[in-house]
């Protein structure tokens, strides 16, 4: 039963792996950009960052140059946030298939809808608490880069809080959020 789900955590974390290189996927905001003089942050682009401040999806997002630059910011900083949405979506299903998995429910399609919905909830709440940590602008080209960042442990306080959150999967993201996390593919420590 150990060995089975020992499989189970480790193919998730594969599929999440995937899934977190998949919303990596924006041509403009792929790792390794080589802008020169760029921060390190901008050339490697999105990433889940595992170090002393703790477990951190740093998102980040760029907008072109444009006459208005509080529009222009915005829309760096928006969608900075939209790539930390979309690997923190990405996580909260892998954990939620694997609490299903674990669980061994063959939840209902009502069931399962619901808790989608909590998780899309959870994310959205936590997403636009992520902070944004710091812009550049690209003398170049004049676009404006921003970095947001969320930290695991601002979506565990979140998910114990949930009042609607079903009680074991709360209870199962506590106990299991940071193991599956630290299976996540890392970005270079700070």
């Amino acid at each position: 039963m150990k060995l089975a789900r020992s499989i189970g955590v480790t193919a998730l974390a594969a599929l999440f792996a995937g899934l977190v290189t998949a919303c990596s996927s924006n041509p403009q905001l792929e790792g390794n950009l080589g802008i020169k003089d760029a921060p390190d942050w901008v050339n490697k682009g999105t990433q889940v960052l595992n170090d002393k401040g703790g477990h951190l999806i740093h998102g980040v997002g760029m907008a072109p140059a444009m006459n208005d630059f509080s529009l222009q910011q915005s829309t760096a900083d928006d969608r900075a946030r939209a790539e930390v949405a979309r690997v923190l979506n990405s996580f909260m299903h892998v954990v939620s298939q694997d609490y299903t998995a674990s669980a061994g429910t063959g939840q209902d399609q009502q069931s399962e809808q619901s808790m989608s919905r909590q998780i899309q909830n959870i994310t959205d709440q936590n997403v636009s608490g992520a902070r944004i940590l710091t812009h550049w602008p690209n003398p170049k080209d004049g676009s404006l880069w921003s970095v947001a960042e969320l930290d695991l442990n601002q979506v565990k306080d979140m998910v114990a809080n949930s009042k609607d959150m079903n009680t074991a999967f709360r209870d199962y993201f506590a106990a299991h959020a940071d193991n599956l996390f630290d299976s996540m593919p890392k970005g270079d420590k700070k």
